[in-house]
């Protein structure tokens, strides 16, 4: 079996287009109020809080990849791919493009604060405290900072071929229940995904049969 047929990964593909939205959603909560009298700071420290928080927890626990959040797998043990692929979660490429998204949140954050100002209107928070919006803008940054890392997961494990997922080692049951993070209600189960390759035979035998009857044809037309 490869990586392709884990269905848990295409799932956590979702990722690539939920965090533009969530960052449209950080722009109206931050939209709620104004800026205070020191927003640099504010923004740093909604970052730390929100970004760089949970970033420290899941890089030493990372998102397991049965867990979107809200639901998670009602089967408590995991497949024997299941636990070959999270093996490969904490692999140094992985590891990088995760810090590198979530030093990028910091000018986000910036980008979003001062885009704020377009949105007021708009704003679910309008006539709140500054203090609110920076919460409510933590809480997305945690949100996003979690699908960040399921997104660079689910592109790098898809992208690896069976027989280097057939080199690694699967993680033990304990392991996986101490070192990764479970979050959400056990409600969801996935079936394996199977591709095949019957598609290219069809069409050359169509071909071959609409070659043999132009042939066939031609031989009246001859005769």
């Amino acid at each position: 079996m490869t990586p392709r047929s884990e269905a848990w990964l295409w799932v956590q593909l979702i990722a690539g287009a939920a965090l533009p939205a969530e960052l449209v959603l950080l722009v109206l909560l931050l939209a709620g109020a104004d800026p205070g009298p020191l927003p640099a700071l504010e923004r740093l420290l909604s970052w730390a809080l929100g970004a760089v928080a949970p970033a420290l927890l899941l890089g030493r626990r990372p998102a397991d990849l049965r867990s979107l959040l809200l639901f998670k797998a009602a089967d408590r043990e995991p497949t024997a791919l299941q636990s070959q692929l999270a093996a490969q979660q904490q692999q140094t490429v992985v590891q990088v493009l995760f810090a590198l998204g979530v030093v990028a949140m910091l000018p986000l954050l910036v980008w979003a604060d001062r885009t704020a100002a377009l949105a007021t209107a708009l704003s679910p928070l309008q006539h709140t405290g500054r203090l609110s919006c920076l919460l409510a803008g933590t809480a997305v940054l945690a949100l996003m900072v979690w699908q960040w890392q399921q997104l660079v997961q689910a592109i790098w494990l898809l992208t690896r071929r069976g027989e280097q997922l057939a080199a690694t080692a699967p993680l033990s049951s304990e392991a996986l229940q101490h070192g990764r993070t479970h979050l959400g209600l056990p409600l969801l189960r996935l079936p394996v995904l199977s591709f095949e390759s019957a598609g290219p035979a069809v069409a050359v035998e169509r071909e071959q049969a609409t070659k043999e009857n132009q042939g066939a044809d031609l031989d009246q037309q001859v005769s």
